[in-house]
């Protein structure tokens, strides 16, 4: 490798998920920006288990247990959606965290509607809600970036 290569090991790497951190629609969750690139985050990855999922041919899922998921297209290598899981304890607009009811929420942000196709609650603002089908509370919170309706998004164009 270069010594002036592009491709820089050595930007700042994740050492922890902010657990309380405020969540941003459009930026970040948990101290991680979203279209960060997958390189700031291996010394995280490298330590999972097999808990990485591939979705289609370009698209990756990392999970650090319990706290985010971690979403990033391989064709560009940047992030573009943050999930909140069970610990995390970081709120949406202040208010909203996971284990909410969907009513209390629907008061908060009226802007979610249900998508009955994706089975998530989904908010022009850029947020996913999905939620628990039983007691209909709020299972995981996800952020994605602008462009994921793009036509070209899966090719990384963005």
């Amino acid at each position: 490798m270069e010594k002036n290569s592009n491709y820089n090991f050595h930007r700042r790497q994740l050492t922890m998920v902010l657990l309380n951190s405020a969540i941003v629609p459009w930026k970040e969750m948990g101290g991680i920006n979203l279209y960060s690139h997958i390189s700031e985050f291996y010394s995280t990855i490298i330590k999972l288990t097999d808990t990485d999922v591939l979705f289609g041919k370009t698209l990756v899922r990392y999970e650090i247990k319990d706290e985010v998921y971690l979403w990033f297209n391989l064709f560009n290598g940047k992030l573009f959606k943050i999930t909140a899981l069970k610990n995390y304890t970081g709120k949406l607009f202040n208010e909203i965290q996971i284990g909410m009811s969907m009513e209390e929420v629907l008061k908060i942000e009226p802007s979610f509607e249900y998508d009955e196709f994706e089975e998530v609650y989904g908010s022009p603002k850029g947020i996913y809600i999905e939620t628990e089908p039983i007691d209909n509370t709020v299972l995981w919170i996800s952020i994605y970036i602008k462009e994921i309706d793009n036509e070209d998004f899966e090719k990384g164009n963005w």
